[in-house]
This record gives C-alpha cells, structure tokens and sequence, in this order.
C-alpha cells in the first residue's frame, strides 16, 4: 500500500520500479486535521498509476491510502471475473482506511470519520459499493451460473465519491444504487470503449439524488486518461494503459483533472 500525506520537509527523489516519486520519506505528518482519501485502481492495475493524483492531493493538506488490490492486481489477477473479487475489493479498501485510523503517526492527525474515496473503472465499482451500492454478480463470474447478490457492508464514514471512468454493470438491478447518498464527481472518457457512456448514466439515474452527481464527459479521453501520465519508456503501443486517443494530451488533462479532484474533495471532506 502506498501513504501520501501532507508534510513540511523538503521533496527529494524516491525510486520506485520505473517512476521516480518527489516525496520526503519518513518526514512528520504536517499538524492540523486531514481528511482521509483512499484510491482504488482498475482491475489489473497498480497504486503506481494514480501516484501523481495521490501526491497532488497530500501536498494539498490530504492523507491518502492507495492500497493494491489482492488477487485484482498487475502481478496477481487470479480473482479477475469473479464474484468473490466483487465482495472482497470493498473489503479490502475498507481494511486500508481501519489501518489509516489505527496508525499511531496518522490517527491523530486525521479528521475523524471523514473519508473521500476515488475509484478508476473497477475501482469506482468499488467506492459505489462502500458508498451503499448493492451489486449483483453475473452468471458467468460464478461457478454454478446463479446471479447472487453481493453482500456489502456500507461504510458510514464515506462522505464522497470521485468517480473516473466507473465501471458500473453489477450495478443494473432495480434500485441497487438508491442507497448511496454521498455527493459524487464523475469523469468518463468521450472515448471510452471499456467503461463505456451508459455505466456514467447509471450512476446518475440510480443514485437517491441526481442533484448530487457532478458528470463531465472528457472530450476525446480514452479509458485510461484517467491514469497518471508514464514515463516515455513505458509508452508504446503494446502497452494500453500509456495510450490515448490521437490527439489527446494526458498531461495537460492532468493538470485540470487534479484541481478538479481537489476542489471537490475540499468542498465536500471539509464542509
């Protein structure tokens, strides 16, 4: 799991695989009370690939738990597809936030029982479903062919909800999203294949208060615009994540996508 929180010591460089990270490793967390935020990434993916929207957010007086999902990640997706990953990814994010509160270094500087929660593709499933969502699995990602539902247990210090190209299928059931409250902002790519229009529009219609969602449609953005720029090593046609559509600029997307996250995280963490 990766933790970014606010602190008053200089950045110096921290490698980490292939990004280089300008944090202050083991610098104190700075005084006040922080709101807590917690990423989840898509399925297959990595806590890296949000890292620079993480970072953003601790220099902007957050603390921010961005834990990898077991079983759902780059070197284990052995869960991928199935309906025991629908119940354990809330459970997982739900087990970094206990930590976050537990932590002697964190706890004490952390607002109390306040947390924001940015989910990408499977990981806006994930913040929908500790949000009061209550997902069905399909017949294929069960080994009988039933369609359960997916016990969930909402998590009542949830108070927002960043949504960045949401996959939201399990979602389809007759009210499975009136019990989630929060406000929410939302992101989806003009040109998103994976996470396609309809699942953004699912959320709006399902949720108890339309009111309440904030949706932008990103003009030309693919599904993984939403991911934080690679360094040029890493981009190349054989690698998906790294590619956008023609014409589409990640990094000056990038800049306008965290002040976005930020301001609304402020206005509703805050509050």
């Amino acid at each position: 799991m990766l933790v970014f929180y606010p602190a008053k010591a200089p950045e110096t460089g921290l490698r980490v695989g292939p990004y280089e990270l300008p944090v202050a490793p083991g610098a104190p967390v700075a005084e006040g009370s922080h709101p807590l935020v917690a990423i989840s990434h898509g399925s297959k993916g990595s806590p890296l690939v949000q890292r620079t929207l993480a970072m953003h957010l601790a220099r902007n007086g957050f603390v921010v738990v961005v834990p990898e999902h077991e079983r759902d990640n780059r070197n284990d997706s052995s869960a991928f597809g199935t309906a025991a990953l629908l119940g354990e990814r809330p459970r997982q994010l739900r087990r970094a936030i206990d930590w976050a509160f537990a932590d002697d270094a964190l706890a004490a500087r952390l607002r109390p029982n306040v947390v924001g929660i940015v989910g990408h593709s499977m990981g806006g499933y994930t913040g929908l479903a500790l949000a009061g969502g209550r997902p069905t699995a399909f017949a294929n990602e069960t080994p009988d062919g039933t369609t359960p539902a997916i016990e969930v247990e909402a998590e009542p210090r949830v108070r927002a909800l960043v949504l960045l190209a949401p996959a939201t299928p399990w979602y389809l059931a007759p009210g499975a999203l009136r019990d989630v409250r929060v406000p929410i902002l939302m992101l989806a790519g003009e040109q998103d294949t994976l996470a396609p229009a309809w699942m953004a529009q699912l959320v709006t219609d399902g949720v108890a208060e339309a009111s309440r969602v904030e949706h932008h449609v990103v003009p030309n953005a693919g599904h993984f615009a939403f991911l934080s720029p690679f360094p040029p090593a890493m981009v190349r046609a054989d690698f998906p994540p790294s590619q956008d559509p023609p014409g589409f600029d990640r990094a000056a997307f990038h800049a306008e996508l965290y002040d976005r996250v930020t301001a609304f995280l402020r206005a509703t963490l805050l509050a």
